[in-house]
């Protein structure tokens, strides 16, 4: 006999749905193994252009490029772009801005005090892009606008030095017996004062005044930290934290969602104006790129896809459908995951066959928010497998303890239901 049917559970009414929906997004900010991929992706996908362009720097952005300083004057003059190589066209003082994008962008990357870093990281990236805008391209859009996204997340809960020292904190109590107790941080109060000197100096100096919301964001980040700094110093487990916690969950979740928004919506416009052109309508727009020179780092490997009209038309012709199909995919996992392997294959091929990779490594760093948690953990269970076994290897160095699951990251219950991070 069939054994009967399990009864179905009753519904929610709405008041609970609704109050379960607000608890989730401000009780603890979602994504936290997406953001810190996304930020570990375009920090490290910036950090290695500049590294990359060092010695074509000033040729690139500074005064011995072709687009002068006047020029970038007048054009920035009309558009309002923020950039700090406007303060002056000393040559040391481009140096100087530089040196901040490459560092911020390898500190940003390690996870350390992330967010002054994800600051200064939107500060370098602004200031070297606004400087001669005709230098970049679709990749650069992206990271322009990562980099303001990331000042508004938490991307540094997992996979951070700022995590590593929470954890260390919280061991530390827990050995003791007691709740994890205010740490006395020195670090903290000095960037926030260097900071916020620079920030005046450069609000006071301006020749060209920016738009106002970003000097609303400089300003309001600057003084969210000392409040932050504060209240945790002060009062770091009474009603103000659980209401900055909140504040910062809601802000977090709202500009992950904003994120995700973009990005279906960059695959969107590219699909859709894809199959207005002709080229793309008859399965022959792959073969003209592959002929250029200017895209062709291994003309071998394009000459071989481009003599094969079978594999130009399914490239083709595959680039349309998992562009313009993916956005309506985001509530079938399963057939998500598939396009979503599929644009990041097809973003590694554009690294290889086109040789853009840092276009690719940006978009792939983008497609990362709809990565599935758990084959995150996987792969940062491997990475630190690895890494566990070379530091093994060396005299004098002791494997470090596992990184433990953030809060929020436990097997979804009906209580906690599944959402696209």
């Amino acid at each position: 006999m069939r054994p009967a049917p399990r009864p179905a559970a009753p519904a929610r009414p709405l008041d609970q749905r609704v109050a379960g929906a607000l608890h989730r997004v401000t009780a603890a900010a979602l994504g936290p193994y997406q953001s810190a991929v996304i930020r570990i992706g375009f920090a490290g996908t910036w950090l290695l252009f500049l590294l990359r362009e060092v010695p074509h720097r000033r040729e690139l952005y500074g005064p011995d490029g072709p687009w002068s300083w006047d020029m970038a004057q007048q054009l920035i003059a009309k558009n309002s772009a923020f950039s700090a190589l406007m303060w002056s066209d000393s040559v040391v003082w481009f140096e100087i801005v530089f040196a901040v994008a490459v560092l911020s962008s390898a500190l940003l990357m390690l996870g350390w005090r992330t967010r002054t870093m994800s600051v200064l990281f939107m500060f370098g990236v602004l200031s070297l892009q606004n400087r001669s805008i005709f230098m970049g391209d679709g990749g650069d859009n992206v990271i322009h606008l990562m980099a303001i996204y990331l000042v508004l997340t938490r991307c540094g809960q997992v996979w951070s030095l700022d995590a590593r020292r929470a954890a260390r904190v919280a061991s530390a109590a827990k050995a003791a017996g007691a709740a994890a107790p205010a740490v006395r941080d020195r670090v903290g109060p000095v960037l926030w004062t260097v900071t916020g000197t620079a920030l005046l100096i450069g609000t006071l100096t301006d020749r060209i005044q920016i738009e106002s919301w970003l000097l609303a964001l400089f300003w309001g980040v600057w003084a969210g930290q000392g409040l932050w700094w504060a209240v945790n110093h002060h009062a770091p487990h009474g009603e103000p934290r659980a209401l900055l916690d909140v504040l910062a969950n809601l802000l977090h979740n709202a500009t992950l969602a904003v994120i995700m928004a973009e990005v279906c919506l960059v695959y969107a416009t590219a699909g859709w104006y894809k199959i207005q052109g002709s080229r793309w309508q008859d399965g022959t727009a792959l073969y003209y790129p592959l002929k250029l020179d200017y895209f062709a780092p291994w003309p071998a490997l394009s000459d071989l896809f481009a003599s094969s009209a079978l594999i130009v038309m399914v490239l083709t012709y595959g680039t349309v459908i998992v562009q313009v199909a993916f956005p309506f995919t985001l509530f079938n996992r399963r057939v998500k995951n598939v396009l979503l392997v599929a644009m990041m294959l097809e973003h590694a091929g554009i690294a290889v066959l086109l040789g853009l990779p840092f276009f690719s490594l940006a978009m792939i760093a983008a497609d990362a928010v709809f990565l599935p948690t758990v084959f995150l953990l996987w792969l940062g269970g491997r990475v630190t497998g690895v890494r566990d076994r070379l530091l093994g290897r060396l005299p004098g160095r002791t494997r470090p303890r596992a990184e433990a699951a953030p809060p929020g990251q436990r097997r979804e219950s009906s209580e906690q239901p599944r959402t696209l991070v």
